[in-house]
């Protein structure tokens, strides 16, 4: 007979993070906090920054003209995020926490100096190359935390870190309602200079992940380009690139675009402008607080029905949401309400972007880990740069915001077709 012992079950325990893994962890997600801040800045100060700089560049301050400059700044911006793939065989060769350092530095220094800009060409080159710092910090921050997290919490750790970001868009909302408000849009530019204090502590206080200590001393020197691109990973990295750039598209047509189209509403609705911008800010917070909870739900949701189940559940989300916002509820009489509770929806399904945090270290080995990322997320913001442009021209064209953005809602369902082409990793240990 079994003893009481032998009959009850032993509680699964999580192994507990040590020191460096939790100050690695809170300096990634830091800067990648103050990374989606000083993403989402620009789409907060859009219209006053432009409506000051264009007449200084030449030309009048026209709705149309604010929306067309708009676009193509944004462009420049996605290109420079595009070009940000130089970082990942960097810390594929030097290590991830030095450059993850250097991507933050880059980033924060360009994004203070754009409170100093004098027409629109000064700010759309100081945009491009915050936005080559950008780009790197997600590659970086997503490999570090898969490398030095426990293969029992590393899934959950990757949704943790993606909450970062969007933190950042409620953090970059609070600073509108507060600072923005009432010191102008230079002074927003300002504070995305903060991060270099971070960037300083990620040099002093993180250390380098141990994998990435043996891949180096046992690979030599690889070219992890070139492997990314050869018969072993060819597949699966023009898949990721796929995948991902329909999830940059949705993301920037969606969060891009939502202050200006909460202003549009609030305005139409009788609202003041300043009471219009706290609206927006308002709105923006709630968006972000919606993507926070969808990328804590899918590491669940990704380790109970796959990776590939899970981002078919969030892209076909994407699509509905974005239908119902911005073709639906945008041309209501009173749009306002419904507009703002279908970004909720929106929002929680844009928290697609942890399962690539997740999912793509899973699908490469460490010498080529951060390469392969970097390289997927960048050709995803190349293909949106252009996407993003013609945008623009739609909306120019149809003097409409809502139609051309409920649009993009097509390259979800067209990723659904997509997905089935990516390999499943759930399951299996991260590849050393």
């Amino acid at each position: 007979m079994n003893s009481l012992t032998d009959r009850t079950p032993v509680a699964r325990r999580r192994t507990p993070l040590n020191r460096s893994q939790i100050v690695g962890f809170w300096g990634a997600w830091a800067g990648w906090t103050l990374d989606g801040m000083d993403s989402f800045i620009y789409a907060l100060v859009l219209t006053p920054a432009l409506t000051e700089l264009l007449p200084r560049s030449g030309y009048a301050a026209t709705p149309a003209n604010v929306g067309l400059a708009g676009s193509i700044l944004f462009a420049l911006f996605l290109v420079g995020w595009g070009l940000s793939f130089i970082w990942g065989p960097l810390a594929d060769r030097f290590g991830r926490t030095r450059v993850l350092a250097g991507t933050i530095f880059t980033f924060a220094i360009f994004t203070g100096l754009a409170a100093t800009s004098h027409n629109v060409w000064e700010l759309g080159i100081y945009r491009f190359i915050a936005g080559v710092g950008i780009g790197g910090e997600w590659a970086l921050a997503g490999t570090y935390v898969a490398e030095s997290w426990p293969e029992d919490r590393r899934k959950m750790g990757a949704g943790y870190l993606q909450t970062g970001y969007y933190a950042g868009f409620f953090l970059a909302a609070a600073l509108n309602y507060t600072i923005g408000v009432h010191y102008g849009w230079r002074a927003m530019f300002l504070t995305g200079a903060v991060p270099v204090v971070v960037a300083i502590l990620i040099l002093l206080r993180v250390k380098e992940s141990e994998k990435w200590q043996k891949a180096e001393a046992s690979a030599g020197r690889a070219k992890p380009l070139h492997e990314i691109l050869g018969p072993t990973y060819r597949r699966r990295t023009w898949v990721a690139c796929i995948l991902l750039t329909i999830a940059i598209i949705g993301l920037w047509a969606g969060a891009v675009y939502e202050p200006s189209a909460v202003i549009q509403l609030a305005t139409r609705a009788g609202m003041a402008k300043n009471d219009a911008i706290r609206t927006a800010s308002l709105a923006t917070g709630l968006l972000s607080i919606a993507t926070i909870l969808g990328c804590l739900t899918l590491p669940l949701l990704a380790e109970r029905f796959g990776r590939k189940k899970t981002l078919a559940i969030y892209f076909t989300g994407m699509a509905v949401s974005i239908v119902g916002s911005f073709g639906w509820a945008f041309y209501l009489p009173n749009g306002l309400a419904p507009f703002i509770a279908w970004l909720f929806v929106l929002g929680f399904f844009g928290g697609n972007f942890a399962l690539f945090s997740l999912w793509l270290p899973e699908q490469f080995e460490t010498r080529v880990r951060a390469t392969a990322f970097a390289f997927c997320t960048s050709f995803g913001r190349f293909v949106g740069a252009g996407v993003n442009f013609l945008l623009g021209a739609a909306v120019l064209h149809m003097h409409t915001l809502g139609v051309p953005v409920a649009l993009t809602a097509l390259v979800f369902v067209a990723g659904l077709f997509v997905i089935p082409f990516a390999p499943e990793t759930m399951g299996e240990e991260l590849p050393q």
